[in-house]
């Protein structure tokens, strides 16, 4: 039997993020400044047209310039089989030739509003050559449109997006283009647990920027922050050795310290002029913040994501991925500071 199992056992939270900077907070500061070089893939108007809109307001709003790139997929192996080698290349300039009169075309009336933006054709497979082109140009932010609609049972992002937002090293705003114009319901998913600085940095980075953009956009915004105590299974299971009167303590004290910590959290944000809502459940994050966001029918998630290390291939940390398979809306993922990508220019 434990002798004080409040004071013994610490209370933890569901380790959602991680992120490796400090950042000072002021109350009263609304409009998102943080981006200054925005990278836009472009697709074709019906896929990309109003998330082109948003990059353009987006960059007007932060003074930002903006790039608009369209990502050829490369010609497969077996095409030279089946088309004479000197043609290929007459293909490939063709295409591209087309594509640069069509950026051409595409960003002209964004120049005459006075924003600094160019276009650019890229070539070879499209997430690689986007994320070479972030560490290029040292852009800040991607915004980019799922390339279709899934069908019953598929995930919305498909793998182009989920590489993006698995290796690319500054945040992803994946839009979806069904939404409207204005986002009317904003999520920011945080992990208020205090547990290290560099959690606590992305905590404050995701409320930045859903606080921010709420504002902007006069939407609705929740704040969702999902707990469970190290200890639950084996008190729910009925194993423990706690004492029923211990173990209720226990919860009823880590579900007092979530509410504390979300509250230190939210309290270093001015949001007496925002419609929103703080939401702190118990259970399984992957499962509680898209049901959430579904209930809530809110059309942006922000959220962070967290390097793993030691998988191949996998770095980004395995409940957010769950959550983005889960999702139905537009999605700000944001890395955390410090976060080395795969990819490498000289590859």
């Amino acid at each position: 039997m434990l002798e004080n199992p409040v004071s013994r056992l610490r209370v933890a939270g569901c380790g959602l993020y991680t992120i490796a900077a400090t950042y000072q907070t002021r109350k009263g500061v609304h409009i998102m400044k943080r981006f200054k070089n925005i990278l836009f893939v472009y697709d074709d108007e019906k896929v990309s047209g109003v998330a082109l809109k948003r990059a353009v307001t987006l960059a007007r709003e932060n003074g930002a310039a903006l790039t608009v790139v369209e990502a050829i997929e490369e010609f497969p192996p077996e095409t030279g089989m089946a088309i004479q080698s000197s043609r290929i290349g007459d293909f490939q300039e063709t295409i591209e030739r087309e594509s640069r009169q069509g950026l051409k075309q595409l960003i002209e009336p964004i120049k005459e509003t006075g924003i600094q933006v160019k276009g650019k054709v890229l070539w070879g497979k499209p997430f690689l050559e986007i994320i070479r082109e972030v560490l290029r140009n040292n852009h800040d932010l991607v915004m980019i449109s799922p390339l279709k609609k899934p069908r019953l049972n598929e995930i919305l992002f498909g793998s182009r997006t989920m590489h993006l937002l698995r290796k690319c090293p500054c945040p992803v705003w994946v839009i979806i283009p069904s939404q409207p114009k204005r986002y009317s319901r904003i999520l920011a998913a945080v992990d208020a647990a205090p547990l290290n600085d560099a959690k606590a940095s992305l905590n404050f980075q995701i409320m930045e920027l859903a606080t921010s953009l709420a504002h902007m956009e006069k939407s609705e915004m929740h704040i969702v922050h999902c707990w469970k105590p190290f200890f639950d299974r084996p008190i729910r299971g009925g194993r423990s050795l706690l004492k029923e009167g211990d173990a209720k303590k226990l919860v009823n004290e880590a579900r007092n310290t979530n509410k504390r910590w979300v509250s230190e959290l939210v309290g270093k944000f001015d949001l007496k002029d925002l419609t929103h809502k703080v939401h702190i459940l118990e259970g399984d994050a992957e499962e509680l913040i898209p049901r959430m966001a579904s209930k809530r029918q809110v059309e942006l998630v922000v959220m962070g994501t967290v390097c793993r290390t030691g998988l191949p291939g996998f770095f980004i940390g395995n409940t957010a991925e769950k959550i983005l398979h889960k999702l139905e809306c537009s999605v700000l993922a944001i890395k955390p500071v410090g976060f080395q990508t795969p990819v490498k220019l000289d590859d």
